[in-house]
C-alpha cells in the first residue's frame, strides 16, 4: 500500500504501541472520510471516556449531541439489555409491541399527532423532504414536479446526495454533481430574503433552529417566530431540524421552545437513540403525515423493537424535565466561564444551554490547533469551519467537570 502522509503526520508524535496500532489499522482499512484527533477510545462512562492507554478525557463533543445522556446511562442500558433478550427486529411487515407505545409517547412529547420512525438523522431529513413534497402536491396543489423547498446558507442536514445538493460547504459537495434540483438557499436569519424566495411552488422552509455544524450559530431574537408567521401566511410547512439542537441540549426540550414556536414537522435523531443505537423520526400532525401510504416510504430497520424500546426510554427521561434543567443551569455556568476569556485569544462565544461555539482569534491559532491542545489537557472537542471550537458536554456533566474544561481553556489562552 502506498505511503499515506496523513497517517504519518497523525502518528508523528506517537510512541504508544496500542494507539499506533489502532490508528494504523483504521487508516489502512477504513476510508479516510474523517480526520480524527490522535486518540483511540475504548471505554466511556457518564461524561468521561478512556483511551486504550488508560488516559481519561472529558467528552465535550458527546457524539455531536447523540450522547446527551452520557456514555452508558444505566436506565438506557437496562432497557436495551431487556429488549435485546426479547426481540430486536421484525421489519414493518408485521406489528411489534414496542413501536406503538414509542410512537404515542414521542407524539405526546412533541405535541404532534403522529411520528414516522427511521434510523439516522439524514434519513429523517430525507423523510421530511419527501413528506413536504408530497404534501405540496396532494394538499397545497403545487403542479407536479415543481415543488421547491427553501433552506439556509451554512446549513448541515446530512450527507446524502439530495441533502448535499443544497449545502454551501464545498468540501461536502465537491465531486458529487449532478445535484438534486428543487431547493433555494437564503442567508440564515434573514426573514426578508426568505420571504422573497417563497412563491406558489414552495412547499417547505427547512432550517436548524440553531446551526450546529455551522459553529453553534444562534439566529436573531424573534427569527423563528417570524419564520413561523411567514409559513402560516404563505401556506408553507415549517420544518425544524432538531437533530442536534433538540432533546434537552439547549435547556429546553426543543430549541424552537425558546421562542414558543411549534414547527409543522420536527426532525429528530442523535440523542433519540441515547447514544446506544441509531434512532430517528419525524413528528407531524395527521394532515401532513397522512400523505404517506403503504409502500410510499419505509425502512427495514425503522421502528424496530430495539430502537423503539430505547427511544421510548429516552422520551420518558425527557418527560421528567431534569435534563432540560441541567442543560440550562450548566450552560449558564459555562457561558460565564468562557465569557471571561473573550479578548484573550477568543473573539466570540455563543452559548445556548449546554452547547457552545467558541471563535478563536485567527491571528493566533485555528480551531483545529485548539482542539489538539485541549486533547493534551484531557478534553475532547471538535472544530467547525476553521476558527470555531464546538463544545457539547453530555448533560450528565457536573460543574466540576466544566471547571476542568474552563481551566484547560484558560491555560491555552494564557499560552
Amino acid at each position: 500500500m502506498a505511503p499515506d502522509t496523513h497517517v504519518e503526520t497523525v502518528l508523528d508524535s506517537f510512541t504508544d504501541g496500542e494507539t499506533r496500532t489502532h490508528i494504523e489499522l483504521t487508516e489502512d482499512f477504513a476510508a479516510h472520510n474523517y480526520h480524527p484527533l490522535r486518540v483511540v477510545l475504548a471505554h466511556g462512562e457518564g461524561a468521561w471516556v478512556t483511551d486504550v492507554e488508560g488516559r481519561r478525557y472529558l467528552d465535550c463533543l458527546a457524539g455531536y449531541s447523540a450522547l446527551n445522556f452520557g456514555h452508558g446511562h444505566p436506565r438506557l442500558l437496562a432497557r436495551a439489555h431487556e429488549q435485546l433478550d426479547r426481540l430486536t427486529l421484525t421489519s414493518r411487515a408485521f406489528y411489534n409491541d414496542q413501536l406503538g407505545p414509542f410512537s404515542r409517547d414521542l407524539a405526546e412529547l412533541t405535541g404532534k399527532e403522529m411520528i414516522l420512525p427511521m434510523n439516522t438523522g439524514a434519513e429523517a431529513v430525507e423523510t421530511a423532504i419527501k413528506v413536504s413534497r408530497k404534501w405540496g402536491y396532494l394538499v397545497k396543489g403545487v403542479p407536479e414536479n415543481q415543488a421547491t423547498i427553501v433552506a439556509m446558507e451554512g446549513n448541515f442536514h446530512g450527507r446524502t446526495t439530495t441533502i448535499v445538493s443544497f449545502s454551501t460547504d464545498t468540501v461536502a459537495t465537491a465531486g458529487y454533481a449532478p445535484y438534486t434540483p428543487g431547493f433555494r438557499l437564503v442567508p440564515y436569519g434573514d426573514v426578508e430574503a426568505l420571504e422573497a424566495a417563497i412563491d406558489d411552488t414552495t412547499v417547505a422552509v427547512l432550517l436548524e433552529p440553531i446551526q450546529g455544524e455551522g459553529g453553534v450559530i444562534i439566529p436573531p431574537e424573534g427569527y423563528l417566530q417570524q419564520v413561523r408567521a411567514l409559513c402560516n401566511r404563505t401556506e408553507v410547512l415549517m420544518v425544524a431540524d432538531e437533530i442536534q439542537s433538540g432533546l434537552a441540549r439547549t435547556g429546553r426540550t426543543f430549541a424552537c421552545d425558546h421562542e414558543d414556536v411549534v414547527p409543522d414537522i420536527y426532525v429528530l435523531g442523535k440523542a433519540l437513540g441515547g447514544g446506544l443505537y441509531p434512532v430517528s423520526a419525524i413528528a407531524a400532525d395527521g394532515d401532513v403525515l397522512s400523505v404517506i401510504t403503504p409502500g410510499t416510504h419505509g425502512s427495514t430497520f425503522g421502528g424496530n423493537p430495539l430502537a423503539a424500546a430505547i427511544g421510548r426510554e429516552v422520551v420518558a427521561m425527557l418527560s421528567e424535565g431534569e435534563f432540560q434543567k441541567r442543560a440550562a443551569t450548566l450552560g449558564s455556568y459555562l457561558a460565564d466561564g468562557l465569557g471571561e476569556l473573550v479578548g484573550q485569544g477568543i473573539d466570540e462565544v455563543r452559548v445556548r444551554g449546554l452547547w457552545a461555539g467558541v471563535d478563536v482569534s485567527p491571528d493566533l491559532t485555528t480551531g483545529r490547533h485548539v482542539c489538539e491542545q485541549l486533547l493534551d489537557h484531557g478534553i475532547l472537542a471538535k472544530e467547525a469551519h476553521g476558527q470555531t471550537v464546538r463544545l457539547a458536554p453530555p448533560l450528565v456533566a457536573t460543574e466540576e467537570d466544566l471547571d476542568v474544561l474552563l481551566a484547560a481553556f484558560r491555560e491555552i489562552c494564557a499560552s
